[in-house]
């Protein structure tokens, strides 16, 4: 989720999403957050990470959300960021919902862009 809203605000926001459990039921799609993807988990760190690390992203409030996510995707507590716990909830609940895919991505892209406006102030 964090992911995608990261693509659409500062990658592509022209950008439309497939889900997918292969990359061959999309052959149109770029995938990514899937094994051995060039956008996926590398070493320690979680996709949001590599997506900020290949496409050179330095803003502030990115790096903070991209350690609660780490956080929260590895469950390593490599950042120590609280919110991520809490996020991942979110999300969780969201998906018990019975919500749609699409329907999930907008809450979600409603809760980064809280945590971004609030990241950027301070």
């Amino acid at each position: 989720m964090g992911s995608a809203w990261l693509i659409t605000k500062f990658i592509d926001q022209d950008a439309k999403f497939v889900f997918a459990n292969t990359p061959a039921a999309a052959p149109e799609a770029i995938p990514y957050d899937m094994f051995e993807m060039e956008f996926g988990h590398h070493a320690d760190a979680c996709t949001f990470e590599t997506f900020i690390e290949r496409f050179a992203i330095r803003d502030r409030a990115i790096l903070r959300i991209a350690e609660l996510i780490h956080d929260a995707d590895l469950e390593d507590d490599k950042f120590h960021r609280i919110e991520g716990f809490g996020v991942e909830q979110i999300f969780k609940g969201c998906a018990k919902q019975g919500l749609t895919d699409q329907q999930i991505l907008t809450k979600g892209f409603e809760c980064f862009d809280a945590l971004y406006a609030q990241f950027k102030r301070t």
